[in-house]
């Protein structure tokens, strides 16, 4: 047996799978398709990631917090508002009695670090840049076919994890079908600069049209995930930057002060699309090769980092009794993560629908509830939490 664990796709899940066993005596592989500078260089870094409290958390049990707090920027408040009309709530990271929501980080930023530890994990060996040509297995190995720059190479493995994102060659190789919903939106994605400052407050603001969000980073600068539907998304994307603001500018209003683009636009699709199984024959798909959501409550990641973490707690606690690989235990993980992935994405799409809504009965009610949960402690609680990712 060449290694206990494969491990394709060397990004934010796959990397933090293999931190988090780091120290379980497992002989780990990663394959990576994409070489580091390739990776750091990638327009896909400048995303801003939202990381729930509860992320956090987990991040530093893996002792990785403490390398990137100084590049995140703390979420000590959350205002959601319906543009239009008088409906809005307020959660506080001090009525809540903790120090932050949750924290905003540039992707590049957690990946280099978390890329780093990588290279100083003694278990760990990395093949990159690597492409899965062909997987199978059987009641004894999973067996993994390779080009590693220009050789062909044969490996085998107790369990294969395809952490490889979207577009998962794990996935397609194993035919697992997706069930996929179309949003009919876009999700449009920059950074701007405010004049006033943001006071560590991050903003959802829906409209009929989808959510737009802004994300405290640095001083005075948000990230800003704003949805159109497609039509509206390629008209902006088309326009000018000077038109692109204004209309910006009119969704969210001059709470801030007047906003200024100080990055390029960027565009992506929105679906929720998930995966029909998550485990296969020793192999099991994790984050975005699992699940994908719309980000309209940043849950994306987070859910993803929870795959993460139960996987490697799971698999430590099977390697000390069992066959890492077997059917049985695959599916007790299969299981365990169902509840908390069909909450988060049921909770996500069923926001996205409420609030990307012109139906003027609707629009009174989310406006009812929002005014209502406002003045409701307990409720602004159980959402706080559910926003911090302790709402299991």
């Amino acid at each position: 047996m060449d290694y206990d664990l494969l491990i394709v796709g060397g990004g934010l899940a796959g990397n933090c799978l293999a931190l988090a066993l780091k120290n379980s005596g497992l002989k780990i592989a990663i394959i990576e398709a994409q070489p580091r500078d390739v990776l750091q260089a990638a327009a896909l870094g400048d995303r801003a990631l939202a990381l729930a409290a509860g992320t956090v958390d987990a991040l530093k049990t893996l002792n990785l917090w403490q390398g990137v707090e100084h590049a995140a920027t703390p979420i000590e408040q959350i205002h959601v508002s319906d543009k239009g009309h008088f409906g809005k709530t307020r959660l506080s990271a001090h009525k809540e009695n903790v120090a932050a929501l949750g924290y905003v980080i540039t992707a590049r930023d957690l990946e280099t670090h978390i890329a780093d530890q990588i290279v100083t994990a003694e278990n760990v060996t990395l093949y990159c840049p690597a492409r899965v040509m062909g997987l199978i297995a059987d009641e004894n190995a999973a067996f993994v076919s390779l080009k590693c720059n220009d050789e062909f190479l044969n490996l085998t493995a107790k369990l294969v994890v395809g952490a490889d994102g979207g577009q998962s060659s794990v996935r397609q190789l194993l035919n697992i079908q997706q069930h996929i919903s179309d949003y009919g939106q876009t999700a449009l994605v920059t950074t701007v600069t405010a004049t006033r400052p943001h006071k560590n407050i991050a903003y959802e603001r829906f409209t009929n049209s989808g959510p737009l969000a802004l994300l405290p980073m640095g001083t005075h600068n948000f990230a800003v995930v704003w949805t159109r539907t497609t039509e509206e998304a390629e008209s902006l994307m088309l326009g000018s930057k000077a038109d692109f603001i204004e209309q910006l500018q009119q969704c969210f209003g001059y709470r801030l002060g007047e906003l200024n683009t100080t990055r390029p636009r960027r565009a992506f699709p929105l679906s929720l699309i998930r995966a029909e199984t998550m485990i296969s024959q020793r192999t099991v798909i994790i984050g975005n090769a699992a699940h994908q959501l719309h980000p309209v409550a940043g849950q994306g990641f987070n859910l993803g980092l929870r795959d993460v973490i139960v996987l490697a707690e799971m698999v430590q606690q099977r390697n000390e009794i069992g066959d890492i690989g077997a059917t049985a235990f695959l599916t007790r993980y299969a299981q365990n993560r169902q509840a908390d992935q069909s909450r988060t994405i049921n909770f996500t799409d069923t926001v996205v629908r409420l609030f990307s809504n012109e139906w003027l009965a609707l629009a009174a009610f989310r406006n009812a509830g929002l005014a209502l949960l406002d003045v409701l402690p307990f409720a602004k609680t159980v959402l706080a939490r559910h926003a911090m990712g302790y709402q299991r």
